[in-house]
């Protein structure tokens, strides 16, 4: 199965030279890392900055600079910072090509399912519905099982739905899975892990491409 740090990864493998990129809360924050040699993007955080940069070293903090997941992070040449109304005006005019959020479902239609817990605390929605509703193209990553060991890529999403029919694309530990009209197509597979396994976690409607391959993290 694919660590935290591998779905990053090979989420990374996705952008694409130009791309203007937003990294939602957790597992996605780290796709920053992985961005691969000769591919130029500009990552944006919702808090206000264009130019985002890969985490600080152990040392090397500035506590000034955070993304908005108050997570301290780095800047590149060429940064810009700005307030919230420009941030979400860019997000709002289409301007991002591509957002990579975590989720805590999603179903085989593509809802998503991210910013409440029924019963917990929650400080706000965040920007997750204006991404959700504005980028051209949504990636989810996600652990494919919950604490229980119950699937979080279901039938239908029980929680608050942040968004409808938008996620394009899951990434999980055990796998990447297209959303299409027959529900989650499973088109490449994480190294030791069977056919089998994904179906036994996966509760939504689940197709095997065929011309499905092992995850390649080189």
């Amino acid at each position: 199965m694919l660590s935290k740090e591998q779905i990053a990864k090979r989420i990374a493998q996705e952008l694409k030279d130009g791309y203007y990129v937003n990294l939602g809360i957790g597992i996605p924050t780290l796709v920053a890392n992985y961005i691969p040699e000769g591919v130029e993007v500009v990552l944006q955080s919702e808090n206000g900055l264009l130019g985002m940069g890969p985490f600080p070293f152990d040392g090397e903090e500035d506590a000034d600079l955070i993304n908005a997941g108050k997570q301290t992070i780095t800047t590149v040449p060429g940064s810009a910072f700005f307030d919230s109304a420009m941030s979400f005006g860019m997000i709002r005019a289409g301007k991002v090509d591509l957002t990579v959020l975590g989720a805590m479902e999603v179903n085989d239609r593509g809802d998503i399912a991210n910013w409440k817990i029924p019963g917990k605390m929650v400080k706000g929605m965040g920007g997750a519905m204006d991404l959700v509703a504005s980028a051209k193209n949504i990636i989810v990553a996600m652990q494919h099982v919950n604490k229980a060991g119950e699937s979080k890529l279901l039938k239908e999403c029980t929680l608050p739905i942040t968004g409808i029919a938008c996620v394009k694309k899951v990434v999980s530990e055990l796998g990447v899975f297209n959303i299409t009209g027959q529900g989650f197509e499973l088109v490449e597979i994480a190294p030791g892990v069977t056919v089998d396994y994904v179906k036994s976690k996966t509760e939504g409607r689940l197709v095997i491409s065929p011309g499905l391959k092992e995850i390649n993290l080189n």
